[in-house]
């Protein structure tokens, strides 16, 4: 089975932020397979289904951004889910917005979700798609950061995130169908953005 975990923070105050990409991604799979969400025993919403004869479970973490490791272990330990089968969906401010990183492993990047996963898991070792947020309204200094990534997308923003989020859908669905390293092949190619 494959995990796909879209991390975000839980409140409707939320919705539309650049830092919840990954809560879209997630709920544009569970549209896609026709299924709904509902409380896991841990803190998250997970809906579970199948895809051309491969089972997958969607998982959204209630803990906020910077505790997202707290629920992805609990998922990790309760369905005995080994590394490679947790695929991490999450906004990247150093990615233009539209393009997507798809990645066997790696660092945090300086993301706090993925700090807190890797911390949790003891291993950097699980795959993550990052998608791209950056765009001509994202500031300079590192220090206001975290205010933008906590904004809604501005008008102009909107097309190329829905885009965006449509094709991370695709991405998840691929690496669920053909794996990991198709998926790279076909969905880290820049799209000219």
């Amino acid at each position: 089975m494959l995990f796909v975990v879209g991390l975000g923070n839980p409140e409707s105050r939320y919705e539309g932020t650049r830092h919840n990409v990954g809560f879209d991604v997630v709920d544009r799979l569970a549209k896609e397979l026709k299924i709904g969400f509902r409380p896991g025993r841990g803190e998250y919403m997970i809906a579970l289904s199948s895809h051309q004869g491969q089972a997958v479970g969607l998982v959204k973490p209630l803990s906020y951004m910077n505790q997202s490791g707290i629920p992805v272990l609990d998922i990790q330990v309760r369905f005995a889910v080994s590394l490679d089968r947790l695929l991490v969906v999450c906004d990247d401010f150093q990615l233009p917005l539209g393009r997507l990183r798809l990645r066997a492993g790696g660092s945090d990047g300086g993301h706090n979700g993925l700090y807190s996963i890797i911390y949790h898991l003891q291993s950097e070792d699980f795959p993550r798609l990052r998608c791209g947020i950056a765009s001509e309204f994202a500031p300079k200094e590192k220090v206001l950061m975290a205010e933008y990534v906590l904004d809604p997308f501005t008008q102009e923003e909107r097309p190329p995130a829905s885009a965006m989020v449509e094709r991370a859908k695709d991405a998840c669905l691929c690496v669920l169908a053909d794996g990991l390293q198709k998926a790279m092949n076909i969905y880290n190619k820049s799209l000219g953005v």
